[in-house]
This record gives C-alpha cells, structure tokens and sequence, in this order.
C-alpha cells in the first residue's frame, strides 16, 4: 500500500488521550494530529521521536493530520513502524488480490464485516467457488521487547479475546477459521504477549487448539509505503 502523498515529517510532542498526538512540523508548526491507535503503543510513544503524518484535504475532518509512522528505538535497533490500526485490514485485502496469502489460496473473494457470532463482525469472509467458507479475522502487532520478536497485545484486549472465542465456535460447527496477525514492523517471529494479557493467551491457545488456523506477516516498512511482507513463525507453546 503505497501512500497517495508523500508523508510529512515531525517530532512527537507527546502522546495522550489515545487517539491524539501532539507533534512539531519540520517548519515549527506545532499541530495536533490523529492517532488510530487505541493501544498502550509501548516503545512507539517516545517525545522527540521522528514521526511521519498523511493529511486529508476534507475541509469537513476536525483534524486532518494523521500519525501514520514512526521511527523507534527498539531492542536490535531503530525501525520504522506503522502504528495506525486502521491499515492491517486494507493490507490484507491488498496482500490477497496480489495471490501473496497462502492460508487463502483457492479462494477469489474477500468480503468485509460479515457478522457473526454474538453481535460481532468478522474482517473478512472468504469463499471461492469449492471451497469452504472461511472466517478470516485480523490483528495489528507493533510491540517488539526482544530482538526479532513481535508481540501481541500490548494492553489488556478482552474483545480480541471474545473474537477468538467465537472463531473456535465457528471451527466447532464446522466451518473454517483463520487468525492473520500483521505485524507492522520487521521481526522474525510472532508471540503472544502473556505477561499483559494472561485472558487473552488463554483465549489465544483455546482457539487454537480448537483448529482455529493462526499466522503472522511482517510488513516491509518504508517512508513511501507499507506492504505484507512475508510470512514469520508463531512460536507461541501450545
């Protein structure tokens, strides 16, 4: 996913109320700018850290800066990283229509917000002509605390716990289910972040156990654009 303008560079001021961010342009202006990110963002939040923002010229947005990158001191070194979680769903989408999903092959639809379960709604539903229907549902990763390794979830995430849970109802009825984690960063693993969320491991572990099919990609981060990369093993113990 290429951006359709190039990004505009800033410092972080500081981060709060969860979806705002205060940042300094590279002229001086201080802006406030829209954070899509609802978690603790640990590691990514650092005052004075290079940042990049896309803009909308909608004269009708409150705010019309978004926080899009940012450059992190993390264990192995510094590296870009998405942080806006409205992009992994969109990836994915991008990812499937270029054949890069192997969990996916066969199948030649992706359809958005199908519900499902208790009152929720999956990503994606997947189908193609003889092959079963499959659930697919998508997470945003972007916590690193060991080289190389990426981790999920970085605060307490009681409804991506739910959304396991009714994934493995959907296996137990019989039909297919998938958990594609894009990790939004370079790493070369994928694990669950036990120690912040025990509810969500357990959840995690049910599902999967139940035959909920779970993968991670990497992303190939660039100032110009952020794209699936390729896939990184999940290392989390049955």
């Amino acid at each position: 996913m290429r951006f359709p303008k190039p990004l505009i560079e800033a410092r972080l001021v500081q981060r709060y109320k969860r979806f705002l961010a205060d940042v300094v342009l590279a002229d001086g202006t201080a802006v406030t700018a829209h954070c899509a990110n609802p978690g603790a963002m640990l590691g990514l939040n650092a005052p004075g850290s290079r940042v990049l923002l896309s803009i909308c010229d909608s004269r009708t947005r409150k705010l019309p800066h978004s926080w899009e990158l940012v450059e992190a001191e993390l264990p192995g070194g510094p590296q870009w990283v998405g942080i806006n979680t409205m992009r992994p769903n969109a990836l994915v989408a991008e990812a499937f229509a270029a054949g890069k999903l192997a969990p996916l092959a066969g199948y030649t639809t992706l359809r958005p917000e199908v519900a499902y379960g208790k009152a929720s709604r999956v990503d994606f539903l997947a189908t193609g002509e003889g092959m079963p229907p499959c659930h697919v549902e998508v997470k945003n990763c972007h916590l690193l605390r060991q080289p190389g390794l990426a981790e999920f979830p970085d605060c307490k995430a009681a409804r991506s716990a739910r959304h396991m849970a009714e994934l493995a109802e959907v296996v137990a009825s019989g039909g297919r289910a998938i958990l594609i984690t894009v990790v939004q960063m370079a790493a070369d693993a994928f694990d669950i972040a036990r120690d912040i969320d025990p509810a969500f491991d357990r959840a995690f572990r049910a599902a999967r156990a139940a035959g909920v099919e779970v993968h991670a990609y990497r992303c190939r981060i660039t100032p110009e654009e952020v794209a699936i990369a390729d896939a990184i093993p999940v290392v989390t113990p049955a």
